[in-house]
């Protein structure tokens, strides 16, 4: 019996099917954990989707932003753009199915070994004013309506760089897009946690004022194990209360499962290399 955690896939299905293959995976057995960005920019969206369910109980995702702008497209709220490639969900014969399924999956899951400590897992990044159980509240907040027949109001409001900070006072339409933008699109931040939205760099060319989400001084869920995905030039982290698993799959880059113990300390690193399915720009 083994937990894996593993980082962006985007739609890159045959190289998910070579990592699953090179970790032998077994659904009766084993627990894969994904990071969110399941789909889009690669080619078989579809098909990945298609096989996390045939999986069952054994996938456990988390939804990333290109996952979120699934359902946006699907409910009109925004056209696939230029790099996009959604379609073969969008035109799929189980289109429902597969968008339902999409829906029912979290922003955040959070796994506690038998000596109680917690692995906090999202895709992009948690804010410094949050705690563990306050990452885990608001993420609910945000699941509750993508699971509600409120979906489409929701889904209009969800994109926006603003408000970047939190504030526990924010309601509304506000308070669910700063939630989201945390949660699945957050890379550098100032100290005290207002977002930036334009910067894609490494961790080492941060611009003048910002740093890493997971570098800000006063961070709550410092002494929290942390893993992610969605930054593809940070690369792979393994730190004793971090880990950073999106490798660049989709852009030439590798699939990364790290295989975790039952006191999360003993980790294994699996990759698989990927053929190029976008260029950077």
């Amino acid at each position: 019996m083994s937990t894996y955690l593993i980082g962006d896939i985007q739609g890159c299905d045959s190289a998910l099917d070579r990592l699953l293959q090179h970790i032998d995976f077994s659904p009766s057995r084993d627990t894969l954990y994904l990071l969110g960005d399941l789909i889009n920019r690669g080619p078989a969206s579809a098909d990945v989707l298609r096989r996390c369910m045939e999986y069952g109980d054994a996938v456990k995702p988390l939804l990333g932003n290109h996952d979120l702008h699934l359902l946006a497209s699907a409910h009109g709220v925004r056209k696939p753009g230029r790099r996009d490639t959604l379609q073969t969900i969008l035109d799929a014969p189980d289109r429902q199915d597969l968008l339902k399924w999409v829906a029912q999956q979290p922003l955040a899951r959070c796994l506690e070994n038998p000596q109680g400590q917690q692995l906090l897992m999202v895709h992009a990044g948690v804010l410094p004013q949050w705690s563990l159980k306050d990452v885990m509240a608001l993420a609910q907040e945000v699941h509750d309506h993508i699971r509600s027949e409120g979906l489409p109001e929701f889904l209009q409001h969800m994109y926006g760089n603003t408000p970047n900070q939190w504030h526990a006072t924010l309601t509304g339409h506000d308070r669910l897009r700063v939630i989201v933008n945390a949660l699945t699109r957050i890379r550098f931040c100032t100290p005290r946690g207002a977002m930036d939205f334009e910067s894609a760099e490494s961790a080492e060319a941060a611009p003048v004022g910002l740093v890493p989400w997971f570098e800000c001084p006063d961070r709550q869920t410092r002494d929290v194990m942390v893993a992610f995905g969605h930054w593809s030039t940070l690369g792979l982290i393994n730190r004793p209360n971090l880990m950073a698993l999106d490798t660049g799959c989709v852009w030439g880059g590798c699939l990364s499962a790290m295989e975790i113990g039952h006191d999360f300390t003993e980790r294994q690193l699996h990759q698989v290399h990927c053929d190029q399915a976008q260029q950077p720009g």
